[in-house]
């Protein structure tokens, strides 16, 4: 007789065990210097593999990584990135800039197939600087999965938000529709990879109930 794994009911959930809780939240850290072991093409996959399923508006996944890995890459990259942030993306073996496309609602037909003609017609009536923000914060939201997909990977992530945008835009994106909104290196860690863990915030500050 063959086992077959249990199946969670439609209707029910199951909570995360303690040592996936310390990988992906309570003990997991930004990486500030990173080993040279490299990242594998299937490892790199993966991290999409779990990032595309994240929600976003009507499931649009505007949502779009570029992986930096070359030298020659890294260094069109650095020139575009805050003196403090030089370093670290250059000795990482990853360097992912996480952007936005802004004509996401093309997708529409494929990711949303109900009504999708409906919704690529009307976001496609908006004007660009419209549907910007809607694709901005629908790839925000993915973002969050992006960094849990990574540590879920055994890899270390370091998200930066100090670039010249139109700089990194003009250099990887000219004449596409990706504009990008967050850069993050992504290896294993290095020697001393993490500054000491500053406090969090106070539930009695953060929380409300109505």
């Amino acid at each position: 007789m063959t086992a077959t794994a249990p199946t969670l009911a439609p209707h029910r959930t199951s909570p995360l065990d303690d040592a996936a809780r310390a990988l992906l939240f309570t003990e997991a850290r930004t990486a500030n210097t990173f080993s040279d072991e490299p990242v594998s093409d299937e490892t790199l996959r993966g991290i999409w593999e779990l990032t595309r399923f994240a929600p976003t508006m009507a499931n649009s996944q505007p949502l779009r990584l570029l992986f930096v890995r070359t030298p020659e890459g890294k260094k069109r990259l650095a020139a575009h990135l805050s003196e403090g942030n030089r370093a670290k993306a250059l000795s990482a073996p990853v360097v992912a800039v996480l952007a936005y496309d802004s004509e996401f609602h093309e997708h529409f037909p494929t990711v949303f197939p109900a009504r999708g003609e409906q919704y690529r017609d009307s976001f496609g009536s908006m004007p660009t600087e419209a549907r910007a923000p809607i694709a901005s914060y629908s790839a925000a939201l993915a973002t969050g999965f992006f960094l849990l997909a990574v540590r879920a990977q055994g890899l270390a992530a370091g998200p930066m938000g100090g670039f010249d945008k139109a700089g990194v835009d003009a250099e990887f994106f000219g004449g596409t529709t990706w504009r990008s909104q967050l850069i993050v290196n992504i290896g294993h860690p290095g020697e001393d990879p993490w500054f000491p863990r500053n406090p969090r915030i106070d539930d009695r500050d953060a929380l409300a109930w109505a």
